[in-house]
């Protein structure tokens, strides 16, 4: 198959040496025809707990160059079938929530509107919401496949809307997902209230706690996530903070009792076939990383989102 780039050869050009963009793609801020974008936002004023999620991009984009471009359980190359770039940073305003999302769905959309999957990565949370305002905008009301220890659909903290404890709330309340086809997985921890997580399955949403995966499985998990969003367009979300703090340290609200790196990777390879127009990877926080083990598990999951684009092009070509 023919494309416009290769990734540079490790034998030749050093892992540690270039320019750093995610697994060192093309890096292109002017907006064009592509099969996939990496996109930074870098934002994390709308954390409640620890603040330094701004600089998350920078340190997955750092991680990933340690990341090879076969899939071996797919058996596939991502960039044998697909075309894509590292298109930078979104621009945001530390301290100015409604601005910073707004740049961010006029990006985003820019983007989406030439057929383009964006990935983005966080940043906290919150930065889930503008983009699926901006891929709603595009595609209409859109499923959720949502990993995280928190649902993120609390009404407000401190008398605030818009956190990254409530951007599923909000989304719920704009009508740009469709929570009757939406699921929530891995939800774990204390919480405020003991209804906390019957307060999503009320909004509509399908929510199953790392206690019930326990109890059911990871295949019979992934199964119920595939049968809840069907043939919909898909927003997949994944939180780090699913993971147990274990193997991921570096973010903000950690949560004991959670998944490891490998059953991570087992869920989101059993989601191929899925028609996924959006994915973002969010709260890794470099500074409580200080083996940048979170930031690589990061980029590993970011890869498995490659992947999983590139085996339905595979499938579509072969069709």
């Amino acid at each position: 198959m023919s494309k416009n780039f290769e990734l540079p050869n490790p034998s030749t050009m050093p892992r540690f040496s270039g320019i750093r963009t995610f697994m060192r793609l093309p890096y292109q801020q002017e907006i064009d025809k592509k099969d996939f974008v990496i996109l930074g936002a870098p934002f994390d004023t709308s954390a409640t707990y620890r603040s330094g999620a701004r600089f998350g991009p920078e340190a997955i984009r750092r991680s990933s160059v340690l990341l090879r471009p076969a899939n071996v359980y797919h058996q596939i190359r991502p960039v044998d079938y697909l075309e894509g770039v590292d298109g930078g940073d979104v621009m945001v305003i530390p301290g100015n929530t409604a601005q910073s999302h707004q740049y961010i769905t006029e990006h985003v959309k820019a983007w989406a509107m030439e057929g383009v999957v964006p990935i983005v990565l966080g940043g906290d949370h919150s930065i889930s919401l503008p983009e699926l305002r901006a891929l709603a905008s595009v595609h209409g009301p859109l499923s959720l496949i949502h990993f995280d220890a928190h649902g993120d659909t609390w009404d407000e903290y401190w008398g605030e809307k818009y956190t990254h404890g409530t951007p599923f709330r909000r989304a719920f309340e704009e009508g740009i997902i469709d929570p009757s086809r939406s699921i929530q997985i891995g939800m774990r921890g204390t919480v405020y209230d003991p209804n906390d997580i019957n307060e999503a399955r009320e909004l509509g949403f399908e929510v199953i706690t790392a206690d019930e995966m326990r109890v059911i499985g990871l295949t019979e998990t992934m199964k119920r996530a595939r049968e809840r969003v069907g043939n919909n367009k898909v927003f997949l979300t994944f939180d780090i903070d699913f993971l147990d703090p274990v193997y991921a340290p570096g973010t903000g609200t950690p949560e004991i009792a959670g998944f490891t790196s490998a059953e991570a990777q087992q869920m989101l390879r059993q989601l191929s076939g899925i028609n996924f127009i959006g994915f973002d990877l969010v709260e890794v926080l470099p500074a409580l990383d200080p083996t940048e083990v979170t930031a690589l598990t990061a980029a590993s999951v970011v890869f498995e989102f490659l992947s999983l684009l590139a085996v339905a092009r595979r499938e579509h070509t072969q069709s």
